[in-house]
């Protein structure tokens, strides 16, 4: 299993700078002090502190707590027909890329590339697969750092949304459709980590999949960096509002469900019913 991109004090601090709170903001309103704040997001687990911080922050804190202790981790989900993950090193991080296909005209996608894609070319090399289109969820460096290659070395067309501009690639608004053999492959945008990013909703498989980027992780989800408002907006509204059994392949951390998140991430958690 890939571990979780986020730990509690991580959560902590992306719904604190999303919601713009000052340490001292944030103490006042929760009857803590600033200290035990700070501390909090250095990692220090201090229960009753953290049951006061949640709610101000918006966050479960029952989930908090649990994601805090380590008692939680998503399911290993195994492998499903037709899609691969894979996980690379860029910089201080991993970052994952998809492949999906189709495995009777064994038509493929790749989503994103990561830092190499040496992995994603081998693979469809040894699985006889076509790489037809190259879609990218959004343009952040860590997620196209490999696309000059995969474009070069496949042939296939680059496609990027409208607003996560990247040289060589068409852009496309949201509700774009594709279809590449069996796969049915249709566009949400789930922006507000970044300007554009979108999410791939691909039918076909054996179950139903969501390649989201960086918009929501396994028990968390990617800073707000361009607004936190609508990164938890478009989540709730783009990704957990398909069915429970969906599995949500994210750019970084392990794979997990719609389920799995509405019950367990302290971000939606008690937001919309389990």
């Amino acid at each position: 299993m890939i571990p979780l991109e986020d730990s509690f004090s991580d959560v902590i601090g992306k719904a604190q700078r999303g919601l713009r709170l000052s340490d001292t903001e944030l103490a006042e309103k929760a009857r803590v002090s600033s200290q035990k704040i700070r501390a909090l997001r250095d990692g220090t687990f201090d229960e009753l502190a953290l049951v006061r911080v949640a709610p101000v922050l918006g966050l479960a804190a029952r989930q908090l707590c649990v994601l805090a202790q380590g008692q939680w981790q998503p399911r290993n989900h195994g492998s499903v027909e037709g899609l691969e993950v894979f996980t690379t090193n860029y910089h201080d991080m991993t970052v994952n890329a998809y492949m999906a296909w189709d495995g009777r005209s064994k038509d493929a996608v790749a989503f994103d590339t990561g830092a190499d894609c040496t992995p994603i070319l081998r693979s469809a090399t040894k699985r006889g697969l076509n790489i037809k289109l190259i879609l990218l969820t959004h343009s952040h460096p860590d997620h196209i750092a490999d696309l000059d290659r995969l474009r070069t070395e496949t042939g296939a067309p680059v496609f990027t949304p409208e607003d996560e501009k990247v040289s060589g690639a068409k852009v496309f608004e949201e509700g774009k459709h594709w279809q590449v053999g069996a796969l049915h492959i249709d566009t949400r945008k789930t922006w507000g980590h970044s300007n554009g990013g979108m999410t791939y909703v691909v039918n076909g498989l054996a179950r139903k999949i969501a390649i989201v980027g960086d918009a929501i992780f396994a028990g968390s989800m990617g800073g707000g960096n361009v607004s936190y408002k609508d990164a938890l907006q478009t989540n709730l509204e783009k990704i957990l509002s398909l069915p429970d059994e969906t599995l949500i392949c994210p750019g970084h951390g392990p794979l997990t469900t719609v389920g799995e998140e509405k019950q367990h991430n302290p971000f939606f958690a008690g937001i919309i019913d389990p």
